[in-house]
């Protein structure tokens, strides 16, 4: 009987690993970018409202238009009055303000720009209903199967829907049809004028090998996140949908990245999976997690702007269900004892963008980063020390002299 105990426990944890679980819980998946093998997952083929993340969809369709030579990096988008009546998160552009795609591409991953998402449909697509079927007809021409795009932003919409599965799909897409656009992924934040505006993906600067992907929020979604990172030369992608808060978001990602790293010779305990374009899909609808998440149990209206805040509470009050939700992120340790996650860092500096053409942006909005950027230095140069060491110079008063060894 003994030799049975362990094909049974195998048994066991395969099916704790594979089962659905309840429909609201979050959808997790991690898979290796490189092959498509599943790593990890749970309710990855639930299907789910992506929120902003379904501006992966809009960037891939946006550069597949590039590469049939429809439109360049430097092709001017105009922004519409429809498009200038979108809901934030929004640049707030005036109507008729012109941008290249290049500098659109970077406002809406960084910024997550509804009005920027609608504007590049627009001049790529001639419509929203029009863009959104060049965004389907590469869903399906990519084997997601479970996604529906209604508009190019992720706003509410009763059919726009997608999977973690799906994600994960597109994620490999972009990252292995596009390489040379990899850094659209990954930049950290961007300066408009005198206005710096971070990336919402805080793993960027708090995970070490982060370099995407995409977050996204509305209250029938939750919070979601389709992250990247690379180790040692390994791409790993995690998707995280229907988490409580931003930082939660960020936490849940940052493990699943850390297991897949850390995992080792371990891989041999947890049941193949196989790759990601062969779950099977589930056939259910979307939760609604619109009480969960936007609820009056809520100090404060959630949104990607002020979640950190809620993230600390849940920590200490729970969820819904009386379970802790959420850890202040410097927190999450890894089984080695490692900090997975610290405090954030301004690891590069601001990617300027800008409106107006490529070889003649807006005068105005250039001046204005020009004397930002000038005062910045010129603040920068009164506080250094005149001496030219890394410490602070003597009083005049005293007359000290620097020594070599502060130099």
């Amino acid at each position: 009987m003994s030799h049975r105990i362990p094909v049974i426990g195998l048994a066991a944890l395969a099916l704790v690993l594979t089962a659905p679980v309840r429909a609201h819980a979050e959808a997790k998946l991690l898979i290796e970018a490189s092959t498509g093998k599943v790593l990890h997952a749970e309710n990855a083929t639930y299907p789910w409202y992506p929120a902003s993340v379904t501006k992966l969809m809009t960037a891939y369709t946006t550069l597949r238009a590039i590469k049939e030579g429809k439109i360049t990096l430097n092709t001017l988008l105009t922004v519409s009055r429809n498009a200038a009546a979108q809901n934030p998160t929004k640049m707030g552009f005036k109507v008729g303000t012109t941008v290249t795609v290049d500098n659109a591409l970077k406002m809406l991953m960084v910024k997550s720009a509804n009005d920027i998402a609608v504007t590049i449909a627009e001049g790529v697509g001639g419509s929203i209903s029009g863009f959104a079927d060049l965004m389907n007809a590469n869903a399906r021409r990519l084997g997601m199967s479970q996604s529906n795009f209604v508009n190019p932003n992720g706003l509410p919409a009763e059919n726009h829907v997608t999977s973690a599965r799906d994600l994960g799909i597109l994620a490999r897409a972009l990252i292995l049809e596009f390489p040379e656009y990899d850094s659209y992924w990954h930049i950290h934040s961007i300066q408009y004028g005198n206005r710096v505006m971070k990336n919402y993906n805080s793993l960027l600067d708090r995970y070490p090998g982060a370099d995407g992907m995409k977050t996204g929020f509305i209250c029938a979604s939750g919070y979601n996140v389709v992250a990247s990172a690379t180790r040692n030369g390994r791409r790993l992608i995690a998707v995280i949908l229907g988490a409580y808060g931003g930082g939660v978001r960020a936490q849940q990602a940052a493990q699943l990245l850390e297991n897949g790293f850390n995992s080792g010779g371990l891989s041999w305990l947890t049941p193949a999976l196989g790759t990601v374009d062969a779950l099977a899909p589930v056939d259910a609808q979307p939760p609604n997690l619109r009480e969960e998440m936007c609820g009056g149990h809520r100090r404060k209206p959630p949104s990607e702007e002020n979640d950190e805040e809620e993230d600390t509470t849940a920590a200490a009050t729970g969820d819904n269900n009386g379970q802790p939700q959420g850890f202040m992120l410097s927190s999450l340790k890894p089984a080695n004892g490692k900090f997975v996650l610290g405090p954030p860092v301004d690891t590069t500096p601001p990617v300027v963008v800008f409106t107006g053409p490529a070889d003649h942006p807006d005068p105005v909005q250039t001046e204005t980063a020009a004397k930002s950027h000038k005062k910045k230095k010129g603040a920068a140069a009164a506080a250094a020390p005149a001496n030219g060491s890394d410490k602070p110079a003597a009083p005049k008063k005293k007359k000290a002299k620097v020594s070599s060894a502060q130099k």
